[in-house]
């Protein structure tokens, strides 16, 4: 498994654990952040190690997750995916976005919605 850090928004690989360790403690890894309704988040995040476990396609270095609060409201899953770049990461997590809001239009009260919290823009 390969580590990473984030130079601006480009993953760059670092070959030392302890520096590694070190700008992962102290590093805003956040890409993104949307409440979907008051205890129902998408949250997209860099992971700093490479999360492809296989020798085939780019390093997986951002994942997209949903956080849900409610045990009654069924998602149906939690990871939405994991991307290579900034950019695809991004992307993903809008996309996670508005299927979140498509799913849980007649769940909860989805005219709550907040935009993105976004960083780094």
């Amino acid at each position: 498994m390969r580590n990473y850090r984030l130079e601006g928004r480009e993953p760059v690989p670092v070959d030392d654990l302890m520096e590694w360790a070190r700008w992962f403690e102290a590093a805003d890894r956040r890409v993104d952040r949307t409440e979907i309704v008051p205890g129902i988040y998408v949250s997209t995040i860099f992971l700093g190690t490479d999360h492809n476990w296989s020798d085939v396609g780019p390093p997986l270095l951002f994942e997209t997750m949903c956080f849900n609060d409610y045990d009654e409201v069924a998602i149906g899953r939690d990871t939405f995916g994991r991307y290579a770049t900034w950019e695809e990461a991004k992307a993903g997590h809008a996309s996670a976005v508005a299927e979140l809001k498509e799913l849980l239009s007649g769940k909860v009260g989805a005219g709550s919605t907040t935009g993105g919290e976004s960083a780094g823009d």
